[in-house]
């Protein structure tokens, strides 16, 4: 199977081919554009823009347009933690970077200047991040004491200049998995293994409601992970297995007892 790319700012159109997972989708489209694979922040479907809803997950329409949007302006941010909750939403780009999917209005971090969704994490009061998982950067976000100032060191994407904004081939494709039945995807799974699958509408939204509940509880949006979660509660058929095989195969995430057993509820019930 053969996609076609562009880099989101703008490019010639290049092909790629033969992967099996994200990382390896990087380092075809960084041998295709004669770039560095770690300049790569992540992929949008259908359009070159920093639109966090068309974001590549774990599956590709195999009439999908790929566009790779890459590392661009540094910037700092100083937080004040004055709260809880940050109001900030934390995605994988499964090649080892966290990126701010969403911010939440009226919160602590739509407040601060220079925080945009679509930028990767860099660091946080100078510590690395690189190599670090989406939901360790929250972690560490979290533990941030309330009532103090933290800073926050982001990589926004490259943009398109205007003349770029028209005339961007799509290929087609829509960009939403769940939009048309019978619709064909090439699913890369968690076994290292990609296959072609079609699209099923009731499990697609029954993993998108997954994925909202990992937001609420976790702060971390991860369409694969949710995908991964509903096998495995599928596969388990009663709620203390599901919670030993989360344990045995996802225990880095430390998810808490209400969220084990709401997303089982949920997925028992359908």
């Amino acid at each position: 199977m053969v996609f076609h790319v562009q880099l989101a700012h703008g490019s010639p159109t290049r092909q790629v081919r033969d992967f099996t997972n994200v990382k390896q989708l990087y380092e075809s489209i960084g041998k295709a554009h004669g770039i560095a694979t770690d300049d790569i922040m992540y992929c949008t479907l259908n359009t070159h823009k920093v639109d966090m809803t068309r974001l590549l997950g774990g599956q590709i329409g195999l009439d999908d347009f790929l566009f790779a949007h890459v590392k661009g302006v540094v910037n700092t941010a100083m937080i004040n933690k004055d709260g809880p909750a940050l109001g900030l939403t934390i995605s994988d780009n499964g090649s080892g970077a966290a990126f701010i999917k969403k911010v939440r209005p009226d919160s602590i971090m739509s407040r601060a200047e220079n925080v945009q969704v679509g930028s990767i994490i860099q660091s946080i009061n100078g510590t690395d991040l690189k190599g670090q998982r989406h939901f360790e950067v929250a972690r560490m976000l979290k533990e941030v004491p309330i009532g103090s100032e933290f800073s926050m060191v982001m990589v926004s994407p490259k943009l398109a200049m205007d003349a770029h904004l028209k005339d961007r081939p799509t290929g087609g494709g829509s960009g939403d998995v769940a939009a048309g039945k019978g619709k064909k995807t090439l699913r890369m799974k968690k076994d290292g293994t990609a296959v072609v699958e079609e699209v099923d509408d009731a499990q697609t939204k029954l993993v998108m409601k997954v994925d909202d509940m990992l937001e609420r509880f976790s702060g971390i949006r991860d369409i694969e992970l949710s995908q991964s979660i509903v096998d495995l509660a599928r596969e388990a058929g009663e709620a203390d297995v599901f919670a030993e095989k989360l344990d045995e195969q996802l225990a880095d995430f430390e998810f808490p007892d209400d969220f084990v057993l709401d997303v089982y509820e949920l997925i028992t019930a359908q």
